[in-house]
């Protein structure tokens, strides 16, 4: 396995892979590898001739007095468990190389941008368009991978290469869950052992939410409020819970098809998001 720190060297080796052994997969990551992510590279080995994994925790996407210097990072572990799953290359750019001095270009997606979580962290899916389009530059994928919990990034990814003539396959994978059903992500590292337990509501409500559709509810006031109530009884503090149309992201006020219901709160200190496919015709 190769590991590659600057855009110039992963372009170079990218053209060979992609010449030798096509079709060329990307994981996008911050590091701090967990199941999730390791369903997202098993996906990509499977799947294609050779896979490359990226770890770069992107300053463009932390706001002033967010957790930058504070998220997990394991790099060593990273690039151990990268091996052993067949990985070809890890990507790991220092951040010089990724905004060199002088550096002023940006990319917005401002539509599928400014709602949910867009609202709430404001620059963040700037950032985010930016270094996964320098990472799709780099590494040349014909297929990039991402998780559906981070759900608002997947759809604005999916329309920024569209809109851009990329060229690149963006394919989503589900969100990997613990027994209880929490999402896994590398924040959950910040939580204690009881904000781990008072968290599991963020997930408990998505699911009674799933089934009160599926009943018959259609009101997505009352499915918002009903969730709302349960994470306030839990003892979390909630940034925003809606229901969105799933390509679009506007906002759904009566559930006559799929929907895609998203949830952020926080427990204690720590910001959790997660969410969840309504469907009018599941089954009670």
């Amino acid at each position: 396995m190769k590991v590659v720190d600057t855009p110039q060297k992963m372009r170079e080796l990218a053209e060979t892979l992609r010449r030798e052994e096509a079709p060329l997969g990307l994981v996008p990551t911050m590091g701090a590898l967990h199941e999730g992510h390791i369903s997202l590279i098993d996906r990509a080995t499977s799947e294609c001739g050779a896979a490359v994994v990226s770890i770069f925790v992107n300053p463009a996407q932390f706001a002033a007095g967010e957790d930058y210097d504070t998220y997990p990072r394991t790099y060593h572990a990273d690039l151990e468990a990268c091996r052993e799953m067949g990985v070809a290359c890890v990507y790991a750019p220092r951040a010089n190389a990724m905004y060199p001095g002088g550096y002023d270009t940006w990319v917005d997606v401002p539509g599928l941008g400014a709602p949910l979580c867009g609202a709430r962290r404001q620059g963040h899916f700037r950032g985010v368009a930016t270094v996964v389009l320098k990472l799709l530059a780099a590494c040349l994928p014909h297929r990039a991978y991402f998780g559906e919990k981070d759900y608002q990034q997947l759809v604005l990814i999916r329309r920024m290469t569209r809109d851009l003539d990329l060229g690149v396959e963006i394919v989503p994978c589900p969100i990997v869950r613990e027994d209880d059903g929490m999402a896994l992500s590398s924040r959950n590292a910040y939580l204690s052992a009881d904000e781990r337990s008072r968290a599991r509501a963020i997930s408990a409500a998505l699911f009674d939410a799933k089934k009160k559709v599926a009943a018959g509810e259609r009101l997505s006031a009352a499915i918002i409020q009903a969730c709302v109530d349960e994470l306030e009884e839990a003892g979390s503090r909630v940034d925003y819970v809606e229901i969105v149309e799933p390509a679009t992201l506007e906002r759904v006020e009566t559930i006559n098809g799929a929907a895609r219901m998203a949830v952020a709160a926080y427990i204690g200190e720590t910001r959790l998001i997660d969410n969840i496919l309504l469907e009018p015709d599941d089954e009670a």
